[in-house]
């Protein structure tokens, strides 16, 4: 299972939406350079309220996009980037990869994934309804959220649009992907 990069994006500050650049540079252990969510503990700013010295597991939020086509068929316009993610990319399942995979990307750098993203009230705020389009159920009743994968970086290295991504699947049991 290969697949590429779409679009990079960063903010330096807390915004909902990211700019699209033409690189990021991935900083190991430590997230994208420049980019808010840079550091070795928590930077989003709910979770920054219950635990200020939790472990940074959100370094890099990707979404595949796919899911752009999704919420196209029910209205919404997305484009890379304002959903708040660093790295979009297309022809991965990334929802359905387990806790522990890791994506190469690019030369050099990798990231492991540690989790869904939890789609929150700021994606309403954004356009009005899209929080409802980032849930769904499966046939146990279970519930899906489409809004992306987190995860940290293992080896840094700079990350291109149409980068190849390659993905390394943890050994052992595969755990499977839960809120961070």
């Amino acid at each position: 299972m290969n697949g590429k990069v779409t679009a990079v994006s960063i903010s330096a500050h807390h915004n909902f939406s990211k700019s699209n650049v033409l690189s990021i540079r991935l900083v190991e252990g430590l997230g994208i350079e420049g980019d808010a969510h840079m550091g070795t503990t928590v930077k989003h700013r709910h979770l920054v309220a219950k635990n200020p010295a939790a472990p940074n597991l959100r370094q890099v939020h990707l979404i595949h996009q796919e899911l752009f086509s999704d919420v196209d068929a029910q209205g919404f316009k997305l484009a890379p980037g304002e959903m708040g993610e660093n790295i979009t990319t297309c022809d991965i399942d990334l929802l359905s990869l387990p806790r522990g995979a890791r994506l190469h990307l690019g030369d050099s750098a990798i990231v492991e994934i540690t989790g869904l993203r939890n789609p929150c009230v700021h994606i309403d705020r954004f356009q009005q309804g899209l929080k409802a389009a980032m849930l769904a159920t499966d046939e146990n009743g279970e519930i899906i959220r489409k809004s992306g994968v987190m995860s940290i970086v293992i080896a840094g290295g700079d990350v291109r649009p149409d980068d190849a991504i390659r993905i390394e699947m943890p050994t052992g049991a595969l755990k499977k992907l839960e809120v961070v």
